[in-house]
């Protein structure tokens, strides 16, 4: 028995929906920027060039562990010896888990991409629902796994923006609108990362008495309040990683200098 928005347990009205505003324009909206992101950051992905500018090191490429990565931007080593692809696809799993897998940009790209539903008081096209019970969809319950990775990511990338701060001699006291750009998006990533409802469980979940655990409740509270904005955080990361890669792109194929503050 079909159990979707068109079941026969639901009002039978012939209307589409009923509501008279421009319904469509959100689901529009997340559509065309999701859909530049996978482009961009596809393109960015595959091309493994142009990703590393002394100091600066592509977000989507750090840490850079293949053997085939440029002088310069292994900061952590060189592990993988045989990979054909580019260094990128090694790193960007996690991310890329990490928020294909986040309770917000589900309900995004659900509603964006598979009209389920397209927005509240709107019928779906679907005839039936089965949740997140069945494959490929029963893989979003490993998104707390993909949360403790993409923790790692984020300490390499807060590694990456200390980094920002020396010249090309390795010198400490450089600033460049692309350290103002890193420490931005570090600070927007570690936003939306600790905003995450597993980081909220994981910090303060599984507790009958907060006043018996005053620290974690302390975290739980912070991270509660990152969590109640957490929807603004995904979007001013998604840009800022992007305008971030591109930066270092612009930078790396010589488009751009980078302007000296001091």
């Amino acid at each position: 028995m079909a159990h979707g928005v068109l079941g026969p347990h639901r009002a039978r009205i012939p209307e589409r929906t009923l509501r008279q505003d421009r319904w469509w324009l959100q689901p529009a909206a997340t559509f065309t920027v999701f859909a530049a992101f996978v482009v961009y950051a596809t393109w960015r992905a595959f091309a493994g060039a142009d990703y590393y500018s002394t100091p600066y090191l592509s977000p989507f490429y750090s840490p850079c562990l293949s053997t085939e990565c440029v002088d310069g931007s292994s900061d952590f080593g060189q592990p993988v010896t045989f990979f054909p692809l580019s260094p990128a696809l090694l790193v960007l799993v996690f991310p890329l888990g990490f928020r294909m897998s986040c309770y917000y940009y589900r309900k995004a790209y659900y509603r964006a991409f598979w009209l389920s539903p397209p927005a509240c008081g709107v019928a779906e096209p679907h005839k039936a629902y089965s949740g997140e019970t069945r494959f490929p969809l029963i893989f979003q319950n490993v998104h707390r796994w993909f949360f403790y990775a993409a923790v790692l990511v984020a300490v390499v990338l807060t590694f990456d923006t200390v980094l920002a701060f020396r010249d090309e001699t390795g010198d400490w006291g450089h600033m460049g609108l692309g350290t103002v750009l890193f420490v931005v998006n570090i600070v927007l990533i570690w936003g939306y990362t600790l905003g995450c409802h597993s980081c909220r469980h994981a910090v303060g979940g599984r507790l009958r008495h907060f006043s018996k655990h005053p620290v974690r409740y302390r975290a739980w509270t912070f991270v509660s309040r990152l969590n109640t904005r957490h929807a603004q955080w995904a979007w001013y990361s998604l840009f800022s990683v992007a305008i971030t890669d591109l930066y270092v792109y612009l930078l790396a194929s010589g488009v751009l200098d980078d302007p000296r503050f001091f």
